[in-house]
C-alpha cells in the first residue's frame, strides 16, 4: 500500500485504479514540524516542554485525520467499483526492510498499520471485502508480463519492464500486483470454503 522513497514517503497509499496518495505535503509537514520540535528541545526550559507536547498532541491529530480521509477515500472508491480491497501484509517491515537513515526515519514516522487498521474498519462497515498480501516482489514485478527483475524499477517514480518494454508509475504497477494477488487470495479463500462433492 505504501512506498517509500529516498526523500521521505513518496506515494501514502496508490489503488490499482489510480488512486494516489501522495506524500509530497506530508513530507513538507513533517520537516517544518521536524525542525519546530527541535526549536523547542533545544530551549529546555517548561514553557518549551509544554509547547512540545501540545504540538505532539496536535501532530498525532493531523496524522490521524491523514489516514481516515485517505481511508475513506480507498473504501468509498472500492464501493463505487464493485471492488475489493488487497493490502500489503507490512507485518515485520520496520526489522525486515534495510533503508538509509532518511528512510527510516520517514517509515518510522508514518503510522501505516494505523492506516491500514482504519482501511479495513471502514471496508468492513461498508461490505467491502479485503484481504491482506504478501508484497514481496511487487515493486519489481512487471504487471503486465510478471516478468521480475531488480532493475525494471528504475527510481522511486518509475518501472520499466526489461522484459516486455512496458513503462508505468512505480506505485501504480505495484498496485496491480497487488490487487491481482488479492483476488487471487480471494478466490482461494472461496474455493476452500466450498463444501466437498458428496
Amino acid at each position: 500500500m505504501n512506498r517509500t522513497g529516498s526523500s521521505g514517503i513518496a506515494s501514502i497509499a496508490t489503488t490499482s485504479t489510480g488512486y494516489r496518495a501522495a506524500g509530497r505535503g506530508l513530507n513538507r509537514h513533517r520537516k517544518r514540524q521536524a525542525a519546530l520540535r527541535a526549536e523547542l528541545q533545544a530551549k529546555k526550559t517548561e514553557s518549551a516542554k509544554r509547547r512540545l507536547k501540545k504540538r505532539n498532541r496536535r501532530e498525532r491529530r493531523h496524522v490521524a485525520n491523514t489516514n481516515h480521509t485517505i481511508a475513506k477515500q480507498i473504501v468509498t472508491e472500492a464501493e463505487r467499483t464493485s471492488s475489493g480491497i488487497a493490502l500489503e501484509d507490512l507485518t515485520g517491515i520496520r526489522q525486515r526492510v534495510r533503508l538509509r537513515r532518511p528512510q527510516r526515519v520517514a517509515l518510522h514516522s508514518w503510522a501505516f498499520a494505523r492506516l491500514a487498521a482504519f482501511i479495513a474498519y471502514k471496508a468492513k462497515r461498508a461490505g467491502v471485502p479485503l484481504v491482506q498480501v504478501d508484497p514481496a516482489y511487487t515493486s519489481r514485478e512487471c504487471a503486465e508480463r510478471h516478468h521480475i527483475d531488480t532493475r525494471n524499477r528504475l527510481d522511486r517514480a518509475r518501472f520499466v519492464c526489461r522484459s516486455c518494454g512496458v513503462v508505468a508509475h512505480a506505485d501504480r504497477n505495484a498496485s496491480r500486483n497487488l490487487a491481482r494477488r488479492g483476488e487471487d487470495a480471494w478466490n482461494a479463500g472461496r474455493e476452500s470454503r466450498v463444501p466437498a462433492a458428496p
